[in-house]
């Protein structure tokens, strides 16, 4: 399987998700620039975290003009698969990849911490290697995390089964007080209608190695993979 990862100008995140895809899970990899008009021949884009454009104005809103964005808009309207981490959901949110907004974290802080996450859905390209019952303990690091949707927003992420990530206990209760940043109904990670492109604020690419005191964000990147050999093997022979 094939990967992009997009290197805006402020981009802090780009050299780790190079780094699991091509040490960790050994898979082809290459860098994306923010000025490229096209997406070369790759499977899946990420859009790492960061501080893009040095999230002047607010975050993502200077990124989302660059000329890979609008690349990116059509590789996921082609099916191509698009991970946005940390930055790169705030991103997709201003580019309206994905519904919703970011505001501060209601501590008005900068937030790094391990965070749980419930998995509210396995059948999804981005969790589908996850164990079923599994919470995941992956990191946060950002000051604008909050997620937020209106209510007509969050009536249609819920009757779609849009969220995919809520913050949780360790057992996997959705509780206020497993919420580190204020976000809405708990909302860690979301995909499109199409299920294609994910957001998610906590960093898989960060706890994907043992050294790295976990390896529960390897389960996102295993199944973009597993996802793309199970349809790769569907295809034509």
């Amino acid at each position: 399987m094939k990967f992009g990862v997009v290197v805006f100008p402020g981009s802090n995140c780009d050299a780790d998700c190079y780094w699991v895809i091509e040490r960790v899970l050994r898979q082809p990899v290459r860098y994306l620039w923010h000025g490229d008009g096209e997406i070369p021949d790759v499977d899946c884009v990420i859009l790492p975290g960061g501080f893009s454009y040095g999230d002047y104005l607010r975050a993502g809103a200077i990124a989302r003009f660059s000329p890979i964005m609008r690349a990116v808009a059509q590789f996921a309207a082609n099916g191509g698969l698009v991970l946005g981490i940390c930055n790169g959901f705030q991103i997709l949110l201003e580019a309206g990849l994905l519904p919703g907004a970011m505001r501060p974290n209601d501590s008005l802080r900068f937030r790094c911490c391990p965070t749980w996450l419930k998995v509210e859905r396995y059948d999804t390209p981005f969790t589908c290697a996850v164990p079923r019952g599994r919470t995941l303990r992956i990191p946060i690091a950002h000051f604008e995390g909050n997620y937020y949707a209106d209510p007509q927003q969050l009536r249609q992420l819920q009757r779609e089964r849009q969220v995919v990530f809520r913050y949780a206990t360790r057992d996997g209760r959705v509780v206020p007080e497993a919420n580190p940043n204020g976000s809405l109904d708990n909302i860690a990670g979301i995909v499109n209608r199409a299920g294609n492109v994910l957001g998610m604020m906590p960093h898989p690419e960060r706890c994907a190695e043992a050294v790295l005191g976990g390896e529960d964000g390897r389960y996102v990147f295993e199944s973009l993979i597993a996802y793309w050999q199970q349809k790769a093997g569907d295809g034509p022979r």
